[in-house]
């Protein structure tokens, strides 16, 4: 019987961490890191196991949808023979913890299996063919370790983290509602993370709170379809009774100056200190003129000799690409929370993350395109409601006129002109037509009907739009 799940939400809050706590700490995220990877290594081999058995082979060749029991059957058997399970794996881990004792100090048992199940969804999403690859994890890229309950092990009581032994207090601002729901809600499990901010490691816990999370009143969720229309600069919407086109990410600073300047410092820098691993400088003619080229990294494998300043240099790159993510998160949540505020039942066509890369390149680094997509799916259906995606192929909206005909348009036409006589921006209309699409088909007939009632809504959003690219154009 499965296990019964619940809503969930996350409470985050910073630790008050001493020199003696912090080195118990690194001392424990370290043991971690190597259980997670010997898990890990373990988890692939196992797997690699399953892809040769026979009856796994066997399940390969049958049809998915004639014999979907048999098949069913045969991967299991695979997966018994070699022992490739959540649980086995968590065996394994058990025994390893055992046979090195400074592992079995510094992480308890429940914090084990947690690290045993993380690395096995890791490796069995690359047998059902979600991922290509998993890596191994070095010290930098270990940021969290999590408990299985709340019972024991690495928990959080009387307001703060208990883990064998440490007792750690948190920094809570009893003024704000947020996180006075967070700390009044039941408490699952929680986890404790650390992140380089402006160079120094600062330390975090995540409560994993049973519920819903706290609703702001500007927050609020309606009941409604949305039609969505995303493009690189703005997200059209069509609501029952509203509609908008509102900036995709506009404000956020890409610090691509300064970012490029540090990447510029460490690059003399690693060439000034580590010479053996370049090329020879060599000239060459551009034009009528000898320009001297600098020459590339050595392949193979090299060690890198860091600088004191090589590393401080790296440690002011990462805080601003750090403050750009932020930024970024926080415009997508704003843009996630208005729209909401018009219906829960999202429509919009399939985007492609990699497309708008091969396209719109170092542009697409500032809007988090993934993020604003999974954002609103999640807090759709935490609103019951839904994130649906279909097809731009099959649907072509950006070209479908309402007569049923399709032409095409560039990019730089921003502006449709329905063969039924009316006109209308590009974006809103295609957000309109989201709304009548049901499983990869656009309904004509819904959009016929649909149109003349909604009308003044896109028009209306249409003007509120130029007045505000006219406002900007002013300035």
């Amino acid at each position: 019987m499965a296990r019964k799940t619940t809503p969930s939400f996350i409470t985050e809050l910073p630790l008050t961490i001493d020199s003696k706590q912090e080195k118990h700490l690194i001392s424990r995220f370290q043991s971690a890191r190597q259980l997670y990877n010997a898990c890990l290594n373990e988890s692939l081999v196992r797997m690699q196991l399953v892809r040769d058995s026979e009856p796994y082979n066997q399940a390969k060749k049958l049809n998915r949808e004639k014999d979907k029991k048999q098949r069913k059957e045969l991967f299991k058997t695979a997966r018994e023979k070699a022992r490739f399970s959540d649980y086995e794996i968590q065996s394994f881990a058990t025994l390893t913890a055992k046979s090195s004792k400074w592992i079995a100090k510094n992480v308890d048992s429940n914090t084990q299996q947690k690290l045993a199940t993380r690395a096995f969804k890791a490796v069995d999403r690359i047998l059902f063919g979600m991922a290509k690859q998993v890596r191994f994890k070095v010290l930098t890229r270990f940021k969290s370790v999590e408990g299985k309950s709340n019972k024991q092990g690495l928990r959080w009581l009387k307001d703060k983290v208990f883990w064998c032994g440490l007792n750690i207090e948190p920094i809570i601002d009893w003024s704000n509602p947020v996180i006075v729901h967070g700390l009044t809600s039941p408490v699952k499990y929680c986890r404790i993370l650390w992140r380089n901010l402006n160079g120094k490691k600062r330390w975090f816990v995540q409560l994993i709170n049973e519920g819903l999370p706290y609703q702001k009143t500007q927050n609020y969720v309606t009941q409604g379809i949305v039609g969505l229309d995303v493009n690189i600069t703005a997200v059209a919407f069509v609501a029952d009774k509203k509609s908008g086109l509102l900036p995709f990410a506009d404000k956020v600073p890409t610090f691509e100056r300064e970012i490029k300047a540090f990447q510029k410092k460490m690059q003399r820098s690693q060439r000034m200190h580590n010479p053996d691993n370049f090329e020879a400088d060599f000239d060459q003619k551009v034009g009528n003129k000898i320009v001297r080229k600098k020459g590339k990294v050595n392949k193979g494998k090299k060690q890198w000799l860091k600088t004191r300043n090589y590393r401080r240099i790296q440690a002011k790159k990462a805080e601003l690409e750090r403050r750009k993510v932020a930024y970024a998160k926080s415009q997508n949540r704003r843009l996630v929370n208005e729209i909401l505020r018009h219906g829960n039942q999202i429509k919009t066509e399939r985007v492609s993350i990699k497309g708008w890369q091969k396209r719109y390149g170092k542009a697409i680094s500032a809007k988090s395109l993934g993020f604003f997509q999974s954002e609103l799916k999640r807090k759709a259906e935490n609103a019951n409601g839904y994130f649906l995606t279909f097809s731009t192929q099959k649907t072509a909206l950006s070209q479908t006129h309402l007569d049923g005909t399709r032409i095409k348009k560039s990019l730089s036409q921003r502006v449709h002109k329905d063969a039924t006589g009316f006109v209308m921006h590009r974006d809103l209309f295609s957000a309109f037509l989201s709304r009548c699409v049901y499983n990869d088909s656009l309904s004509l007939w819904d959009a016929q009907c649909e149109y003349p009632g909604t009308e003044p809504f896109l028009l209306d959003a249409w003007k509120q739009y130029q007045q505000s690219v006219n406002r900007v154009a002013s300035r």
